[in-house]
């Protein structure tokens, strides 16, 4: 699949699914097994698509259901113990209740996925049936699909948690995961600890142990988490803590902790500047170019955040021409921000103050979103901390030369490693995570999108037994 594809969802055609009045039921058999159909009614009951069905019977609605090619009675199937099929059946007959009828035909509304119209059409039309591109009516959502790989897959919960992408928005799923793996390596950052994860993740994908296999999704997320901790350990020359192990090739972050939190600030504008390129991309989308230019987190948001870091990197570099610039662009920013906002509020003066007291906010927000990303450099710091009171100690008991010593030494090393790794990698995911969702994915999403949910029951061709 070209990478280009995986930054959109999949194109929806909004179709009618026609059968013949008499041979309803073998074509939606024949969708059902598809799998490629979301209807627009669910199914009565509260049954929304093929799964978890309320049935009076609290044992037919626990059997996978299953539908027979051929039609059996449901005396037939309960008299020979096929609960699978009969709940099957049973489901089968409340799309087919929602289906618009007349007198040679049934027609049942929905989405498809484009690219799986044809093969569709050819699966019905032996049947009688047919399938029928619609025009969307205005207002009309569709349902966003992706096709994955098994990388996207690993970081698509990242994405998924928050808000399930709307339809015409730019799916943001490598920007996040990979926004989400520097800041965690920037907070964990030791070659030691980074191996040991890409190890988990290794033992995750290849493990043949049941329990283990669980967690063979997450395999590429770890491993790519670790390599991003591997490549700040060897930037911090961290390995198991200041052991010597790798050299220095950037910066310590107990020497330099200034550094460190510049370090931070500036990444974490350069992922702002990333989100709201992306963020400007989906208003327009969304709304058009005039939603794009005004809005908070569209042209005008990124013209204020734009104006105001070239404003302060010209006063802080004493760059006469950039700061004059950076406010004029800042300017622009919040004008075209402030219009924005009236035209949300209404008329009048009420209107008026609700727009100042909403551009406040934005101004203040920005600032502090900036400032959020210090936590980068703080606690990396702290897990800098930890190690070098680890090998501190460690030294310290190597030292006295005595063989109590040396065990005890080799105990606290590789208990303090452990109980640094774990301290570590919690703190480090919680606080990437809330990093990615406060500060980048409130401007992202701005609408709520809904999942495309196909209505698939599995089909038995052989003949019941």
């Amino acid at each position: 699949m070209p990478w280009p594809d995986q930054l959109v969802s999949m194109p929806m055609a909004r179709v009618a699914l026609v059968a013949p009045a008499t041979g309803l039921r073998r074509v939606l058999v024949e969708t059902a097994d598809a799998g490629v159909f979301e209807p627009d009614h669910a199914p009565a009951n509260g049954e929304p698509d093929g799964g978890g069905a309320l049935t009076p019977d609290a044992k037919q609605s626990a059997t996978p259901p299953l539908l027979s090619q051929r039609y059996v009675p449901d005396e037939e199937l309960d008299a020979v113990g096929r609960l699978d099929l009969l709940e099957g059946e049973r489901r089968l007959r409340r799309l087919a209740d929602n289906a618009q009828r007349t007198s040679k035909c049934a027609v049942l509304t929905g989405w498809v996925p484009r690219q799986e119209l044809d093969a569709l059409r050819s699966r019905l039309a032996p049947h009688g049936g047919a399938v029928t591109e619609l025009t969307p009516r205005r207002g009309l959502t569709a349902p966003t699909a992706h096709r994955d790989r098994p990388s996207t897959a690993a970081i698509r919960p990242l994405v998924s948690i928050y808000a399930t992408i709307p339809y015409r928005d730019v799916d943001p799923t490598w920007f996040a995961g990979i926004a989400y793996m520097a800041m965690f390596g920037m907070m964990f950052g030791d070659v030691g600890h980074g191996l040991a994860l890409i190890a988990l993740g290794a033992a995750a994908r290849s493990w043949p142990e049941s329990r283990i296999v669980r967690f063979r999704p997450a395999a590429p997320f770890l491993i790519g988490a670790g390599l991003a901790s591997t490549l700040f350990g060897v930037l911090y020359g961290e390995a198991f803590g200041p052991t010597g192990l790798v050299p220095t090739v950037w910066i310590r972050p107990l020497e330099e902790p200034e550094t460190l939190l510049l370090a931070g600030l500036v990444g974490g504008s350069c992922l702002l500047a990333i989100t709201f390129v992306l963020a400007a991309v989906n208003r327009w989308r969304e709304g058009g170019p005039t939603l794009a230019l005004y809005d908070a987190t569209g042209i005008g948001g990124a013209l204020l955040f734009a104006g105001t870091a070239a404003a302060i990197g010209g006063a802080v570099g004493s760059t006469s021409w950039l700061m004059p610039t950076g406010s004029a662009i800042a300017a622009l920013g919040v004008v075209l921000t402030f219009l924005g906002l009236i035209v949300k509020a209404g008329r009048g003066a009420a209107a008026i103050a609700q727009a100042i007291v909403e551009m406040f906010d934005t101004v203040l927000r920005l600032g502090s979103n900036v400032v959020s990303f210090t936590r980068l450099a703080a606690f990396g710091l702290t897990h800098a901390v930890i190690t070098g009171v680890v090998w501190d100690g460690t030294t310290s008991l190597l030292d006295r030369a005595t063989p109590l010593a040396g065990v005890a030494a080799v105990v606290l090393f590789a208990a303090g490693n452990l109980v640094a790794f774990g301290l570590g990698a919690l703190v480090g995911a919680i606080q990437a995570l809330r990093l990615e969702y406060y500060e980048l994915f409130s401007r992202l999403f701005t609408a709520e999108g809904r999942p495309f949910k196909p209505w698939h029951l599995p089909v038995e061709r052989s003949d019941l037994t």
